[in-house]
């Protein structure tokens, strides 16, 4: 069997431990990629050397984990973790390991890991593949399955479950049916498992080709149940008959596979946009099912998830913003007033990403993704146009500020001002042709003497 080839500056890397007389393996996600014929990510090394020698011998090198043996090696502008080969044991918080013990052989620490192809190792200095628990079989099954027993892995670290869904959603892989009976039995461990780690596991789920690979492991092992439990609550929840094939759960995720892959938060939209429809759910007399305002339900429980995940307040915003503006729906007919409000409703910045979640909820609909149906093209093209005139759009876009207003009209600055601004932007998104700083001021005036000012 000829050698593994290592990437080149990862050889050169190599050459400073070995020649100090130290062992050096690259070890994990990279060489499971590149066994795969991906793309490796980040390089994480493992060596009997301590991290003090480590520091030694490497100029920049930052204690990352130095109390578990890792530090980080900035080596010729990438980031190498460098980790002295141990073993762990105790898991008292189902995160960290109370003990840490630095052993002997590269056999010993990929003992320690969660799941067997991430336990694949190459000697840097002979090219040979370290392979002690069958991760290459596994590799070739397509089959994610826990070392050792796996209710001891998933006792260890909770987040292990997540991954293990992650990891099939990235790969496409199955779950070895052990290893997914050992999650069923260990949701418990999900328990204390910070809200941020979870968070980070499901975008690098959202960020996978098919995210709905990983949310229908979820739903299988019963961790959607304790993660997302308002997800959970959409599988078996039925549509309306000749418009869906799928229920809320189904056709959820596979709106999110639709999706873009690099738009994070268009994603996390297609995953949510139907959260609220199990409240919204009503059947009338004749047995008509309706959703009404479910896209403002949706919105509402989708801040409180994603509050609970601790995600940035911004892409809260944004993306409940988008769940509460996915139902609308565009008609030729629509005066170019309409299509100005329109995009002051929504916001121009939010055009684009609105578009995306629309075509993915249609294609979860339809079943297959395809380009923009013709209403929604010449609704761009119409946004196309508005925008290249230049048209106020925003109350930013007028001519006009509060400073004009209150030395050129005479408005105080106060609610009212507020109340005058939006009355001009009402008047300048029915006629375009009104935003101009002299005209808006007389009617400014005339609107606040008329209107608003107290004898």
């Amino acid at each position: 069997m000829q050698p593994f080839r290592l990437p080149r500056v990862l050889e050169s890397f190599a050459r400073h431990l070995l020649r100090a007389g130290f062992e050096c393996h690259l070890v994990g996600g990279a060489v499971r990629n590149m066994l795969l014929g991906m793309d490796p990510g980040d390089f994480d090394v493992a060596t009997d050397a301590s991290p003090e020698a480590v520091t030694r011998l490497f100029n920049r090198v930052i204690p990352t984990g130095i109390r578990h043996g890792t530090v980080t090696v900035l080596y010729r502008g990438i980031e190498i973790e460098v980790t002295t080969y141990r073993s762990e044991s105790g898991y008292a918080d189902r995160r960290r390991p109370d003990v840490v013990q630095f052993v002997g052989s590269i056999g010993e620490d990929l003992a320690r890991r969660d799941f067997t192809i991430n336990a694949i190792a190459v000697d840097c200095a002979t090219g040979t593949i370290v392979d002690p628990v069958g991760g290459r079989a596994d590799l070739e099954r397509r089959v994610i399955r826990a070392i050792g027993a796996p209710e001891e892995r998933f006792r260890e670290d909770g987040l292990r479950l997540i991954r293990a869904c992650r990891f099939a959603a990235q790969l496409q892989f199955e779950v070895a049916p052990d290893t997914l009976a050992g999650m069923r039995e260990n949701l418990d461990s999900l328990v204390g498992v910070s809200p941020e780690r979870i968070r980070d596991e499901l975008l690098k789920t959202l960020a996978a080709p098919l995210p709905s690979i990983g949310f229908l492991v979820m739903a299988d092992s019963g961790v959607l149940a304790v993660v997302l439990p308002e997800l959970d609550a959409c599988r078996g929840v039925e549509q309306q008959k000749g418009m869906h094939g799928l229920d809320l759960f189904a056709h959820s995720i596979e709106a999110c596979d639709a999706a873009p892959r690099e738009a994070a938060e268009v994603r996390l939209a297609a995953l949510f946009h139907d959260v609220g429809k199990p409240q919204a759910k009503r059947i009338d007399k004749d047995g008509v099912v309706t959703f009404h305002r479910h896209e403002e339900i949706s919105a509402e429980i989708t801040r409180k998830i994603l509050g609970r995940l601790k995600c940035p307040t911004g892409r809260i915003r944004s993306v409940c913003h988008l769940i509460r503006h996915h139902m609308f729906c565009y008609r030729p007919e629509w005066s170019d007033a309409a299509v100005r409000r329109f995009v002051h409703r929504v916001g121009i910045e939010y055009v684009r990403p609105l578009f995306e979640l629309s075509r993915a909820d249609g294609a979860a609909t339809a079943g297959v993704v395809s380009p923009p149906g013709p209403d929604l093209a010449e609704l761009a093209a119409r946004i196309d146009r508005i925008r290249a005139e230049e048209h106020a759009l925003s109350i930013h876009d007028l001519a006009v500020d509060g400073n004009d207003l209150s030395e050129e009209a005479g408005i105080p600055r106060s609610r009212e001002m507020g109340v005058v601004l939006r009355f001009l932007l009402e008047a300048v998104l029915d006629d375009p042709k009104l935003n101009d700083r002299e005209r808006l001021i007389r009617i400014a005036r005339t609107f606040y003497r008329e209107r608003m000012s107290r004898p």
